[in-house]
């Protein structure tokens, strides 16, 4: 594809008639070309190519393999004492050659993942001022917004196959990073190309620095954000609709990812623009599907139906009302009524059980919200609230899920009062980080005599239990949005439905280990995780013509799409583009 602008690109993709082979014109070469990270291949370059595009003398004489690039990188690596040096040496990699740190990282996926990634990016985040060497990405700052198709002008790349676009507001559990945020959509985009093999020429992160509310951003002299209170309402909304009207004129077809928005913001942004400009919000419609799958086999594991379930969900924000919806959904699956399903999962927020008068409440959450009758003689606290502990004894759930970023909300008489009256009671602490859990696996294992069906939302070590090692599953959101992602730039999807996440959620499911074990992991392994985005990315495609948002196809024609856009794990052959 060309730029929109019809400006001569800095490369483009093109079939050698001779051999049918992908090749990759270029216009610029010798230290320009060594100068673009997505282009150089360094050492790699062939004795043709370095004749051709000018780079006689620019490299060392000896042409090496990827492979062996891979060997040097990762001796290197090896060498970094922590993970913060560990990440940082990888994103220099990430910035010099593209390709190459994609291959390394792939060929060392379990190992080298948690380190670009969750849970080291989190800290990446906190000190990015600090520790900044260099931009990837675009940032939209606020006082430039009338300078946006300017901006936009300068990516360099000739086509865009998705955006993640974050306002840094709501960064993990670690809540308002400001201009930091931008280190998401960068970690999340490169995960796309490393989980589902979406290609990274074409995945453009950006952040859109409306200020920040974090005084200790404000008060930094290093902070490289706008310095300023966060830009909120009429104006921030204007902005925001200016970005995406821009996007959606230069590139049309493109995906929308929105992340770490605020509450306020995330579920109102993606009801406005979803239909507009497919799109989705990670936080909200992924940790929904990753939570479903891993739903789906505990209820399995416990021998139960999903409409048999009564659901507490401790944090009422954007990510656990996207888990309650998911729920409701496989309780209707199920022949439940909406009212009857809606009626089972038990919303708390920092106000405790949220009540048809609780205050506050948003848009999103009113669906959830009890009458006041139906709490009739509960324990009511100073200023109206009830408390966990209360719905637990009340409600008697046999699913308590946490996304509330409160430490150790899940205390042992909570949890011992739930497995009092559930033979496998499913107990799920999303928050994350880590230090955010609402407990840590090994105490549930313990207060429930090994009884509880554990997943989490940050990595955590395997537990030592009664003699054996258990694999606690981590509910990753990297299974579900890399295939989302696919599946809906393959088949040219129009939207993204709330059918098409649950079918990613659903068939995440079927990969979960299912072996009698009542202590096995309810999440499968990341080395499963490139497989399992190919077949998410199927299913999305699927549901998506079932729904009428995307053309019909056969399962052969969508998978030939996704080979089509898929990234191959290696360096094309290049030659100059013709004038």
């Amino acid at each position: 594809m060309e730029p929109a602008t019809g400006a001569k690109p800095l490369y483009r993709f093109a079939t050698d008639p001779a051999t049918g082979e992908t090749v990759i014109e270029v216009a610029h070469g010798g230290r320009t070309l060594l100068g673009l990270s997505c282009l150089n291949k360094g050492t790699a370059f062939s004795e043709e190519e370095r004749r051709e595009l000018g780079l006689l003398g620019l490299l060392p004489h000896r042409v090496l393999t990827i492979e062996q690039q891979v060997q040097r990188m990762r001796r290197e690596y090896l060498r970094e004492a922590t993970d913060i040096e560990r990440n940082l040496f990888l994103s220099a990699l990430h910035d010099q050659n593209e390709t190459l740190f994609l291959r390394l990282v792939q060929d060392h996926l379990t190992e080298m993942m948690p380190i670009i990634y969750t849970p080291v990016v989190g800290e990446i985040v906190r000190q990015y001022s600090r520790l900044y060497r260099g931009s990837r990405g675009l940032y939209i700052a606020y006082p430039e917004r009338d300078r946006m198709e300017e901006i936009l002008d300068n990516w360099l790349h000739p086509f865009v196959d998705a955006v993640c676009v974050t306002d840094g507001e709501a960064v993990l559990g670690i809540g308002d990073q400001g201009a930091g945020g931008i280190a998401i959509p960068v970690a999340k985009l490169v995960v796309y190309t490393l989980l589902a093999g979406v290609r990274p020429f074409g995945l453009m992160p950006v952040m859109l620095d409306v200020g920040t509310d974090n005084p200790e951003l404000l008060d930094d002299p290093l902070y490289l954000g706008w310095r300023h209170e966060r830009v909120r309402g009429e104006q921030y909304d204007s902005f925001v609709d200016q970005f995406v009207q821009a996007v959606r004129r230069r590139w049309p077809s493109t995906l929308l990812h929105w992340e770490d928005f605020g509450k306020t913001n995330a579920r109102r942004l993606l009801d406005r623009y979803r239909w507009e400009i497919c799109s989705f919000n990670d936080d909200i419609q992924g940790t929904a599907a990753v939570a479903l799958a891993a739903l789906i086999a505990a209820v399995a594991r416990a021998g139960s139906s999903f409409r048999e379930q009564q659901a507490v969900v401790h944090g009422a924000g954007t990510a656990g009302v996207g888990i309650a919806d998911e729920i409701v959904a496989a309780m209707v699956r199920e022949g439940l009524s909406e009212e009857e399903a809606v009626g089972r999962v038990w919303l708390l927020n920092s106000r405790g059980l949220i009540l048809e008068d609780t205050p506050g409440l948003e848009p999103f959450q009113r669906r959830y919200a009890k009458p006041r009758a139906a709490v009739a003689g509960w324990e009511v606290r100073e200023g109206g609230r009830i408390g966990l502990e209360e719905v637990v004894r009340r409600v008697r759930p046999t699913v308590l899920i946490g996304t509330s970023t409160q430490a150790g909300a899940f205390t042992e008489a909570i949890v011992r009062d739930m497995a009092a009256h559930c033979q496998r009671p499913i107990i799920f602490p999303l928050s994350n980080p880590d230090t955010k859990a609402e407990a840590h696996p090994r105490d549930l294992l313990e207060w429930t005599e090994g009884r509880a069906l554990v997943a989490t939302g940050t990595p955590f070590p395997p537990v030592s239990f009664r003699g054996r090692t258990v694999r606690i599953g981590n509910c990753n959101n990297a299974f579900v949005f890399p295939g989302l992602a696919l599946g809906a730039i393959a088949s040219r999807a129009k939207a993204i439905s709330d059918g098409m996440v649950s079918a990613a959620g659903m068939e995440i499911g079927k990969w979960i280990p299912s072996d009698g074990d009542p202590l096995g992991p309810l999440m499968p392994t990341l080395e499963d995780a490139r497989a399992i985005s190919r077949n998410v990315a199927v299913s999305v495609g699927l549901a998506a013509q079932r729904e009428g948002l995307a053309e019909r196809a056969t399962v052969e024609d969508l998978e030939r799409r996704i080979e089509e856009v898929s990234w191959k794990g290696g360096y094309h052959r290049y030659r100059r583009m013709a004038d």
